[in-house]
């Protein structure tokens, strides 16, 4: 049986990839930096919670790294773990640049120092290539990173690059753009829109505080953006891969989308924030994946009417218990 370490596990993307694994036939071990105080609320979610084996373990920590892969000692690694906010990452610059650069590199010289043949996946981010200036960003795009949280994931990229060509390790990253889902905790502003929508439908008087949008995104489906990230890992020859749906929509329009589902007038709740404004942002963002398609036979199936759709039907159906 093969298996899985998952660092990050109880993470949108980490609770996903888990039940992917599980339907795989793998046996999937999982890290939180403290695996007793962490709820696994996904992992509960999606009733996996009992059949994954997890850890503690901290990322900026070599040895706590060392231990837990020594121990484990998987066939796949799979780094989904740091400080996952864009807007977070300005007022927390040096967790966010220890918590992806340090902890990357941690596991890199892991699996260099003990020679170890596991196949290992980074999480990257499609942050890094900035603004895109109308253009859909491929593989070979510079990165033109403008936060602290892309910068960090910027240097993670390359330090995956360098330790693929100087040691030859089956090392790849994903360079993934937004994707969705209903795991999406609460900072993340897609479940915002959603939360405040299904409340306002549902009677409450609210208003839906946001900063800039005319930011465009390129929205996907979570659960499948987990899939390309294990084709990645299935190919015979490591490489880097740009994971998007080809298409993006501003965010006042995702917010129209979701009002548009009640039949409620967005315009009317939307209330501007200045205090949401990020020191810098980035106004266009659009991915090409047309190298996933061809190499790993990816595409995706959901677009983003069908992201704000399955949000809002899981969000009615929690709220019925």
């Amino acid at each position: 049986m093969a298996k899985a370490l998952i660092i990050g596990i109880s993470g949108q993307d980490g609770t996903y990839l888990a039940n992917h694994l599980l339907k795989s036939g793998y046996q999937v071990h999982g890290t939180s930096r403290d695996a007793d105080l962490s709820n696994f609320y996904g992992l509960k979610k999606l009733n996996i919670y009992d059949k994954v084996k997890l850890y503690s373990m901290s990322l900026i920590d070599f040895r706590s790294v060392m231990q837990t892969i020594l121990q484990v000692l998987p066939d796949e690694i799979y780094n989904l773990s740091g400080q996952t906010s864009v807007g977070l990452s300005f007022l927390q610059p040096v967790e966010t640049l220890e918590s992806i650069s340090i902890g990357t590199l941690n596991i890199l010289e892991v699996l260099r120092f003990h020679k170890l043949p596991i196949k290992f996946y980074n999480a990257c981010s499609s942050e890094c290539f900035g603004d895109t200036n109308g253009k859909a960003a491929n593989e070979e795009m510079p990165f033109r990173p403008r936060s602290p949280y892309a910068v960090a994931k910027s240097a993670a990229y390359w330090q995956v690059a360098n330790y693929r060509e100087a040691y030859n390790l089956f090392a790849c990253s994903g360079i993934l753009f937004n994707h969705e889902s209903p795991l999406r905790p609460k900072r993340f502003v897609t479940k915002k829109i959603i939360e405040t929508a299904c409340k306002i439908a549902s009677g409450e008087k609210l208003n839906l505080r946001l900063g800039n949008i005319l930011i465009k995104r390129d929205w996907g489906w979570a659960p499948e953006y987990v899939e390309a990230m294990f084709s990645i890992l299935q190919q015979d020859k490591p490489d880097d891969f740009v994971i998007a749906t080809g298409r993006n929509i501003t965010l006042e329009e995702f917010v129209q989308k979701a009002f548009e589902y009640f039949n409620l007038p967005y315009k009317e709740f939307i209330k501007y924030d200045n205090s949401l404004i990020r020191p810098t942002d980035l106004t266009f963002s659009l991915g090409d994946p047309s190298k996933a398609k061809k190499i790993l036979n990816w595409q995706p199936k959901y677009y983003v009417d069908d992201v704000i759709k399955m949000m809002i039907e899981d969000e009615l159906n929690k709220n019925k218990f």
